[in-house]
């Protein structure tokens, strides 16, 4: 697991996911594989000589209609629910509250208290 306070996961939040995953392949070398997760849902696994780097998926319905194309970082923390409530208290808002993501662990979306946007998350145990 991902130590407290280090980054552990980016990901590409992009309306075309044919067009970032040819540029990264292109330019950087990534390959890819598709993670179905729901029926109109698929996350492209970014991968380096068989290990994930990071992912890439499509950013399309109501909850990212005025969003600009962008990554997204993910610090790891030890315990996402208690960080957020100390987060609150020091002036930051929450984007989406904490939520499970099987066999990836408890993310939670905030702002931070200067507005920066950061995705925070309690990575599952390997």
């Amino acid at each position: 697991m991902t130590a407290h306070g280090f980054f552990h996961w980016n990901e590409l939040m992009t309306r075309d996911v044919a067009k970032a995953m040819s540029f990264y392949t292109k330019t950087i070398g990534w390959s890819f594989n598709a993670m179905e997760m729901g029926p109109d849902f698929t996350y492209n696994i970014a991968m380096v000589d068989d290990k994930p780097v990071g992912g890439i998926f499509e950013m399309k319905g109501k909850d990212f209609e005025d969003m600009s194309e962008g990554w997204m970082s993910y610090l790891a923390v030890d315990d996402v629910d208690a960080r957020l409530e100390k987060a609150k208290t020091e002036g930051a808002m929450v984007m989406r509250e904490p939520f499970d993501v099987p066999n990836v662990g408890r993310i939670a979306i905030l702002k931070d208290s200067g507005g920066a946007t950061i995705g925070w998350m309690t990575p599952a145990e390997a």
